[in-house]
């Protein structure tokens, strides 16, 4: 599975219809066989949605058979995402519409920000994902949080491991 990167900005109509960036589109095709698709929910942490491939949401549902996984983590995840989810296939143009609830849970109306975030992306209202990076890069400069302070703490629990 390829990785989700970057972040753009593209118009949603009056029906709710965007089209997928291109570098999502192909990420979201690899792999797959056929029509392509994506699945959509409400994020857990943000006014946001949040959408990946439906590979992504049958290794989350293995995980969740994991006897070690909290029954209330399990009910969780089963309510607010796998309850919340729907499928969507990309048209022939890499279009989605995209459902009126989710647009009105994130705020979005007539621009969308797509967000990359590694094995899923993000779609904001592009105001709200601005505040939600400024606070983000706040807290990082506060904590002395950088690429290098991640790579090290990793490289310490793995070896923790």
């Amino acid at each position: 599975m390829g990785l989700f990167l970057s972040t753009y900005v593209n118009k949603v109509d009056k029906k709710g219809r965007v089209s997928i960036p291109a570098p999502f589109r192909a990420t979201l095709a690899a792999g797959q066989a056929g029509t392509v698709g994506m699945v959509i929910f409400p994020s857990l942490q943000a006014q946001a949605l949040e959408a990946a491939p439906y590979s992504y949401l049958e290794k989350l549902a293995e995980a969740l058979e994991n006897p070690n996984v909290p029954d209330e983590d399990r009910d969780l995840i089963d309510t607010a995402v796998f309850g919340r989810s729907v499928q969507l296939a990309l048209d022939p143009e890499g279009r989605v519409i995209l459902p009126e609830h989710l647009l009105t849970y994130a705020g979005i109306t007539e621009n969308i920000s797509f967000v990359g975030t590694r094995n899923t992306f993000h779609l904001w209202d592009p105001v709200l994902f601005e505040q939600h990076d400024k606070a983000k890069r706040e807290i990082a400069r506060a904590n002395n949080i950088s690429l290098s302070t991640i790579l090290a703490k990793a490289k310490s629990l793995a070896k923790g491991a």
